[in-house]
């Protein structure tokens, strides 16, 4: 069994060829059971992940511990095991933090590939974290990013983001005013933890697309219920109806489509340059899986 630290796993998921494994994998017929959730003793939660499809299985093992922050130590811990479907031999564990952040940014970028306007050049994004940090990125390998504004809560964030952007040859810079950054925006993708709206709908441009990555619990959300009252609404699974504060409410016709039916060219993308078009991402074990069967197949044997 071979063992990818983070820098390894990094490596062998490069984000022009992880959208397109996301792309096939959305595909293809697969089993994606629910997450499940643990209880662990002093407010700590055990969450695995499992799918299965082609030749592999694999399970996202994820310790949240929230106590940690007293000790100075991550959170957040994960872990994830590939092994082969047929006899359960395990083939690969990677780094799940790195994994996770990178598959979570490859499928904005995905989405972006039907979602975006064929002209858009301008990309706001929203947040500083681990998952902000690669999005402009992953949006640069999906379509043609010329310039990025950064927006944070705090501007010492930003500066320090647009600084590490500009270090990989993006063109970026942070900006202060959320409101006139999100009206100039053809893209806008937010990864916060936001428990407020920080997209407001009536600040949007007509064509613009909004990518929302933070919000992942019902008490949160990054956009308004104008932003998605203006908008062609897709989202990564059907899951995002019940695990984020956006779509509260909602049920399975409301959504205008998923990524399974995007890539299946089951349902339009984009329909017109005025299209107002929203992505909501909660993530997703086929995306682990597809992103983990990639460094396999990339990694040093």
């Amino acid at each position: 069994m071979r063992i990818l630290g983070a820098s390894e796993t990094e490596a062998a998921l490069p984000f022009d060829r992880l959208i397109d494994a996301l792309h096939l994998a959305f595909t293809a017929p697969a089993e994606t059971p629910l997450r499940h959730h643990h209880a662990l003793p002093d407010g700590a939660m055990l969450l695995l992940m499992p799918a299965w499809q082609g030749a592999h299985v694999g399970v996202k093992l994820v310790t949240v511990h929230p106590q940690n922050a007293e000790l100075g130590l991550r959170a957040v811990h994960a872990t994830y095991l590939l092994s082969d479907l047929k006899t359960g031999a395990p083939v690969t564990l990677l780094d799940g933090d790195v994994l996770t952040a990178r598959r979570t940014a490859a499928a904005s970028a995905l989405a972006a590939r039907f979602l975006v306007r064929s002209d858009a050049r301008r990309l706001l994004v929203m947040g500083a974290g681990r998952v902000a940090s690669l999005l402009a990125e992953a949006h640069a390998a999906s379509w043609a990013v010329e310039t990025v504004e950064v927006w944070n809560r705090t501007p010492e964030g930003a500066e320090r983001l647009a600084s590490v952007l500009r270090a990989r040859g993006l063109d970026a810079r942070a900006v202060s005013d959320r409101r006139e950054a999100l009206a100039r925006a053809d893209v806008v993708s937010s990864a916060t933890l936001s428990a407020e709206p920080l997209i407001e709908g009536a600040w949007l441009r007509p064509g613009t697309h909004v990518d929302l990555v933070g919000a992942y619990t019902p008490a949160m959300r990054e956009a308004d219920t104008a932003t998605l009252e203006r908008a062609s609404v897709f989202a990564d699974t059907e899951a995002a109806l019940h695990e984020c504060g956006e779509l509260a409410g909602w049920n399975r016709a409301d959504l205008t489509g998923t990524l399974e039916t995007l890539c299946r060219k089951e349902m339009p993308g984009r329909r017109s340059t005025a299209e107002l078009t929203v992505f909501k991402s909660v993530g997703t074990g086929l995306e682990d899986l597809a992103a983990a069967k990639l460094a396999l197949a990339g990694s040093p044997r």
